[in-house]
Order: structure tokens, then C-alpha cells, then sequence
């Protein structure tokens, strides 16, 4: 396992947004679509402690947004189309960009946990002592 106070930030999300492991960069981060694994596969670093929560989903709102508003107001004051046109256009790129961005974002909240040590990361990776 890595200690995260040797790894870069920037690594450990860079891993992150891969859904990757952040400790060793090689185990997969996710079970399932956005359902974290227990633990890495290769490393055997534990994920249970991560509390990623709703935070990924409005980060992924807010980048949807501020990528998305742009155009649709460029399109409007361009061409004027009618609304089915903005509805064909806006609603597949809408759901296309949260659902792909939803799994790397969340990677990245759980690798910033790992990193700083929140929700029990740092208690994960002391020495167990038996008396």
C-alpha cells in the first residue's frame, strides 16, 4: 500500500478520475457503475471508509451546467430553432455527459478522501496492535 503523504494529489485523483485504486493505480476502484468495491483487488487497500455521498452528483450538475448553458445560448441567439429542435439537441447531451461523468467524478471524491485521510482512510492504514 501506498502512504498517501509520499503520493501527489494530483496522482491520486488523476487514478481517481480513471476508477482507479489510488494507493497502487493498477486495482479498480468501482464494484459496479457507481457502487464502490470494499476494497482493491490488487493492493488490498480498503474503501469501505470512503462518504462520497451526493457531493459527485452536484459536481457533476454544476460541470454539466457550465458546459452545457454555453451552447444552448450560443444556439438560441444564432439560430433561433424551435424547442423540439433545443429538446433533440440538449437532452441526449444532458444525460450523456451525467451519466459518463458521474463514475470518474465520484472516483476523484474518494481518491481526495483517501488522500487526505477522511472518514476513517487514515485509522484503515494504521498498524493493528494485539496484546
Amino acid at each position: 500500500m501506498t502512504n498517501p503523504t509520499e503520493l501527489k494529489l494530483g496522482t491520486a485523483l488523476w487514478r481517481g478520475l480513471q476508477c482507479r485504486c489510488p494507493a497502487c493505480g493498477e486495482g479498480r476502484l468501482f464494484g459496479r457503475f457507481v457502487k464502490v468495491a470494499p476494497a482493491c483487488t490488487r493492493c488490498g487497500e480498503a474503501f469501505h471508509h470512503h462518504r462520497a455521498d451526493d457531493f459527485p452528483a452536484y459536481l457533476v450538475i454544476v460541470l454539466v451546467g457550465h458546459l452545457v448553458l454555453p451552447l444552448v445560448l450560443w444556439v438560441e441567439t444564432a439560430f433561433v430553432p424551435d424547442y423540439w429542435i433545443h429538446a433533440a439537441l440538449w437532452l441526449p447531451a444532458v444525460v450523456g455527459l451525467s451519466v459518463g461523468l458521474l463514475q470518474p467524478v465520484k472516483g476523484a471524491v474518494v481518491a481526495l478522501q483517501w488522500h487526505t485521510g477522511m472518514h476513517g482512510f487514515v485509522a484503515g492504514r494504521l498498524p493493528k496492535v494485539t496484546l
